[in-house]
């Protein structure tokens, strides 16, 4: 006979009506244990408000345990302590006067470095301008600078017009900004036969004037990306 016909009606796989835990529980034993739950007082609640005893509770424990929110007030700083000078306000530094001095000299030396050549290049123009408009209308008051060639001969007037015509276009040039180095080395050229056809009888305020002019030209035909100029 096997161990099924031991067991007690209404077994089915190690667990029968009425079995529990292994043993036998019959309808009534299990009413009586509903009465006497029933009947005993609730287990005093854990602390915080949560119920171990009922699984209801369990879900609402992360909310419950959860750290409460830090308050506004909860984050300003601590009360200065009794005699503490208060706290200055932040503000943004004020440059001292000797610095604010000079970055508008450097900023006025920018627009000067950038501006310089264009104002050279305009004087410059205007000096050859006037050279060569009265060579042109008066060649016999300038035939005595012209080197070599008797003043008084018709080849010196030439090339006293010649020479004005020469300046009065360099003048042009520079002014209106066309290819200011190439006229502006030009110009040079002449000054130097100018200073050189002047030196020769003796250094003299005129020779000097034109020193500082061939200056102005050498100096303009080293500035590179002027300004107002049709092409440099």
């Amino acid at each position: 006979m096997s161990d099924e016909s031991h067991r007690p009606a209404g077994w089915a796989g190690g667990r029968g009506r009425g079995w529990a835990g292994g043993r036998l529980r019959s309808p009534l034993g299990r009413r009586e244990e509903q009465v006497i739950r029933q009947a005993a007082p609730p287990a005093d609640p854990a602390p915080g408000g949560l119920d171990l005893a009922a699984p209801a509770d369990l879900d609402l424990a992360p909310a419950e345990l959860a750290p409460a929110e830090l308050a506004p007030a909860d984050l300003d700083p601590a009360p200065a302590r009794p005699g503490t000078p208060p706290a200055r306000p932040h503000t943004a530094p004020v440059p001292a006067p000797a610095t604010r001095w000079r970055g508008q000299a450097e900023r006025a030396g920018d627009l000067a470095a950038e501006w310089a050549p264009v104002a050279g290049r305009v004087l410059l123009g205007l000096v050859l301008v006037w050279f060569g408009y009265h060579e042109l209308t008066s060649p016999g008051d300038w035939t005595g600078y012209v080197p070599v060639i008797n003043e008084a001969s018709q080849l010196a007037i030439v090339a006293v017009l010649v020479h004005g015509w020469v300046l009065f276009m360099l003048a042009v040039a520079l002014i209106a900004g066309i290819a200011p180095r190439v006229s502006a080395a030009i110009a040079s050229v002449l000054l130097l036969e100018i200073v050189i056809s002047l030196s020769v009888s003796g250094l003299s305020d005129t020779s000097m004037r034109d020193v500082g002019v061939l200056g102005l030209a050498v100096v303009l035909t080293g500035c590179r990306n002027q300004r107002l100029a049709l092409r440099n």
